[in-house]
């Protein structure tokens, strides 16, 4: 394998700022009242929920590499692993009255400190379920990409049901969102320290994923031909979908589960960079921040009164865009 320098990290990542930046001054032009540069407080209003987009679109996409890299499953993706339903209902619960009573002494840093880590916990635990009932059906450890898919969608009806229960129980809990918001997530108005912390939580995430994209790459291989090259695939697979599940659950606890941006973004970036998770990770970064910065700016554009009039959830749109996308690899993946 080529070494990999700094300055090729550095491109790559200037690149992808620099496309960003296009797409989100793009994004600012677009409102429900036309498109036009906006300023003073309708500035203020469409920068803050393009920057989010865009955070919650680079978590996941670059989350969505690397399960689609450690699991060799082209059809790997947080909603489908069950890792966004599971930081879904891990961030509910953390608003449960119980829980903020206990938080209410702690001060509010460390209260949105806590919501990520619920939302980690969860992410983690729904994709450990996956992969335990996954190896262990499989046998001899191995994962079989169908019986993935479909345990995740179990685990996924799973935490569906709780959360309902849950939100039937206790149906005055602020930010809950009812019953949609386990199906669909959007972009809404977040605290500056909720933000930073999930941008925080997301950079650890990333750097992980960065330092060991050396390692994702031979494991693509196969298990095998990634230990006799020295990689420890076991350590490699945990450490990576810990990181990827602390990415999820950032972007969760911020937007609610957003469904296929993790698996439309690596598929387009690998066409763009290729397989290399060094060129692969950054460009599915970039890539899952544009898509939903765009989709924002849509959903904005589409709530003009002469359009459909009222403001779609994201989710709606990239779960549009991303169910004819799932059935064309999945299509491809039966030709194969």
């Amino acid at each position: 394998m080529a070494r990999w320098s700094i300055s090729r990290l550095a491109f790559h990542l200037s690149a992808g700022l620099l496309i960003w930046a296009a797409a989100a001054a793009l994004c600012l032009c677009l409102g429900s009242t036309g498109i036009y540069w906006p300023h003073g407080e309708d500035r203020i209003l469409r920068s803050d929920a393009v920057f989010t987009a865009s955070l919650v679109g680079a978590a996941l996409g670059a989350a969505g590499a690397a399960y689609q890299a450690l699991l060799r499953n082209p059809l790997a993706d947080p909603y489908l692993l069950g890792a966004s339903s599971g930081a879904a209902l891990a961030a509910y619960i953390w608003r449960l009255p119980m829980i903020t009573a206990l938080l209410a002494f702690a001060g509010e840093t460390a209260a949105a400190a806590g919501q990520e880590a619920f939302a980690f916990l969860g992410a983690l635990a729904a994709v450990a379920v996956v992969l335990v009932i996954t190896s262990g059906r499989s046998g001899r450890g191995r994962i079989n990409p169908v019986t993935l898919l479909l345990v995740g969608v179990i685990v996924n009806a799973v935490n569906g049901s709780i959360y309902l229960l849950l939100n039937a129980v206790h149906k005055d809990i602020p930010g809950g969102g009812g019953e949609v918001a386990l199906l669909v997530g959007g972009i809404g108005s977040v605290t500056r320290l909720q933000w930073y912390c999930a941008g925080g939580f997301a950079l650890l995430g990333w750097v992980i994923l960065m330092i060991l994209s050396g390692p994702l790459t031979v494991a693509t291989l196969g298990d095998d031909q990634a230990q006799a090259l020295g990689v420890r695939i076991h350590r490699l697979r945990w450490i990576a979908l810990s990181a990827a599940s602390l990415m999820t659950a950032a972007a969760v606890a911020l937007s609610g589960p957003i469904a296929f941006v993790g698996l439309i973004c690596p598929h387009v970036a690998r066409r763009i960079v290729g397989a290399d998770q060094r060129r692969l990770l950054p460009a599915s970064t970039a890539c899952g921040a544009i898509l939903l910065a765009l989709a924002d700016g849509v959903s904005r554009a589409l709530a003009r009164q002469d359009l459909i009039g009222t403001q779609l959830q994201v989710g709606i749109l990239t779960g549009l865009l991303g169910g004819p996308f799932f059935l064309m690899l999945l299509f491809d993946a039966d030709r194969t």
